[in-house]
């Protein structure tokens, strides 16, 4: 704990952690202060990380369970936690969006590891959805209190289906081969600090009680917000890093301006609590059940 080192990046996201050594097992004054300088700073990065899958996932569960590697895509052979995010498996990512949050209780927080990184490009971008939230002119504030919205993982793509082949194809039904539709509150309440964070992103398709054309405007004038670059911070990947970041108030993207080239990164993600907006009330599911993907956690109310 002595000499653990939390250096901010942005104003507004990411901050640098040095002196801790990931391999091993952190003390609770270790795990305390890193759980503090996430809530505060959404977003942190580690260098000079040397660690497998099985260490990955020792490292995540400090901060909770963890959950399956995902609802419907297959997991790392022998790793049943981790994800591989990888090129060769398409680019779904390149959109704004806040992890699997399809379903009721989506992650917590998600890691990612660097496995194979492009000579160029492949960046990361995390956006803090509760600047976004602050930036917000008090009128659309007020506003977006009292939205909620229908994520699915049946969501609109960028790509249209006559463009794809048959390997995007198989993707994209993999993704989609149980379908998930959830209800969260648009102006989601952190559970730690009582922050308000926008809880969009590319999953959310609907605002409830309005039309698919009024939603997007609406969604669209939102996430204009998350994404200003005073939000985001721009990670540029390197060998043997991780990232953590708090998935309950980012979003990411995966930037595809690497020409093709192969990259890879490894993702664990902590099971997290179903999400409460500002009146309380809590998300609901309308289609599909994750049990058997992540548990709910429990989480204490902010003070």
């Amino acid at each position: 704990m002595s000499d653990l080192k939390i250096t901010k990046v942005t104003a507004n996201i990411g901050a640098r952690v040095s002196g801790a050594d990931l391999s091993r097992p952190l003390d609770d004054a270790t795990v305390t202060a890193l759980r503090d300088a996430l809530n505060e700073h959404k977003t942190l990065l580690f260098d000079d990380v040397h660690l497998d899958d099985a260490g990955q996932q020792a490292f995540v569960r400090h901060f909770g369970a963890i959950t399956g590697a995902h609802p419907t895509v297959p997991a790392v052979e022998g790793a049943p936690g981790v994800l591989p995010v990888d090129s060769g498996r398409g680019r779904a990512a390149n959109n704004w969006h806040t992890d699997v949050t399809f379903v009721l209780n989506p992650p917590q927080a998600t890691s990612l590891r660097s496995i194979t990184i492009p000579p160029y490009g492949g960046e990361t971008l995390i956006a803090n959805s509760a600047a976004a939230y602050r930036d917000l002119p008090e009128p659309l504030r007020r506003l977006a209190d009292t939205l909620w919205a229908e994520h699915t993982n049946d969501y609109d793509y960028a790509v249209p289906e006559e463009a794809i082949d048959e390997d995007e194809a198989a993707r994209r039904a993999q993704f989609t081969s149980v379908k998930y539709r959830t209800v969260h509150p648009v102006v989601r309440v952190h559970p730690l600090t009582g922050e308000r964070g926008l809880f969009i992103g590319g999953f959310a398709q609907r605002i409830v009680g309005l039309s698919k054309s009024e939603s997007r405007k609406v969604l669209d004038l939102l996430q204009a917000y998350v994404t200003r670059p005073e939000n985001v911070v721009r990670w540029r990947w390197e060998p043997n890093q991780l990232v953590l970041f708090d998935n309950r108030i980012t979003q990411h993207y995966a930037i595809d301006n690497y020409d093709g080239l192969p990259r890879r990164l490894h993702r664990v993600t902590v099971a997290g609590d179903v999400p409460a907006g500002v009146d309380g009330k809590e998300s609901y599911a309308i289609e599909g059940d994750a049990s058997h993907y992540t548990s709910v956690a429990k989480v204490p109310a902010a003070a």
